[in-house]
């Protein structure tokens, strides 16, 4: 059982939920949170009890990026060398996240900001409340847009000119405007985003886990190749596919007229 010190963490029903908890400092990252999330995530893969991943913050933000006073300030004090073993640590919690052959889902109940929305944009599904306006900062504080895969993934999300737009100037775009550019999923008043949350996570944990993992995994694979190989990649997974349980039982749930029941 995973315990992990710096934010909040449980596993029931096949979903595990990660909840960012600095809610007096609107869920700004530490070191150690930092260590802790890279760490979880890698050892989620093996948590076999836990089929989906729900990310979310308490209070009012789901996470404004990097706490000032922790991070920020010790960052100047560091020579190339400190600096290169922390960018290179935040990039390993996004590659965590997108090699877990499980689906994350986060759950935006606020702000949304800097490295908080690279943690968003990392995950596999994105829910928010109609607060959780969102903004890639990093050019406001001096530094590259380019950031924790933003510049690789932002663009596959939004295009290449709203994504350059986002990244150039760093502001803040509403929740709306996030899902009407396809950022976000789906957009919920804030009194339904919890029900929503748990409601897709259910769904996805009762669903055909080595199905849903063998997706994810295609998705991330095929970023990088041409249609010919992606398509070769499909037939194999899909080949492999058929030979799992979850596809009998598919197929037997429909011929018996009744649910699913995927182990």
């Amino acid at each position: 059982m995973l315990s992990p010190e710096s934010f909040l963490y449980e596993a029931r029903d096949g979903v595990a939920r990660i909840t960012l908890n600095r809610p007096e400092r609107l869920n700004a990252l530490t070191f150690e949170v930092y260590r802790e999330l890279t760490a979880t995530f890698a050892a989620l893969q093996d948590e076999r009890g836990v089929r989906a991943v729900v990310v979310t913050g308490a209070g009012r933000a789901f996470c404004s990026g990097g706490d000032v006073r922790d991070i920020i300030a010790d960052l100047q004090t560091m020579d190339v060398a400190g600096h290169l073993e922390f960018t290179r640590l935040t990039c390993e919690l996004v590659r965590n996240m997108r090699a877990l052959r499980k689906p994350v889902v986060a759950s935006l109940n606020g702000t949304v900001a800097g490295a908080g929305a690279c943690i968003a944009l990392a995950s596999d599904i994105r829910l928010a409340s109609e607060e959780a306006k969102i903004a890639f900062l990093f050019v406001r504080v001096g530094l590259s847009g380019a950031d924790m895969g933003a510049a690789f993934l932002l663009p596959r999300f939004v295009g290449l000119a709203r994504a350059a737009e986002l990244l150039y100037t760093g502001d803040f775009i509403s929740a709306r405007e996030a899902e009407r550019i396809g950022l976000y999923n789906r957009v919920v008043a804030p009194d339904q985003l919890e029900a929503e949350t748990r409601a897709l996570a259910l769904r996805l944990a009762r669903g055909p886990a080595f199905g849903l993992a063998m997706t994810k995994e295609l998705i991330n694979r095929e970023l990088h190749v041409s249609l010919d190989t992606a398509l070769e990649w499909e037939a194999q997974a899909q080949a492999v596919c058929m030979q799992h349980p979850d596809f009998r039982e598919a197929y037997e749930a429909f011929a018996s007229k009744r649910a699913t029941e995927f182990k």
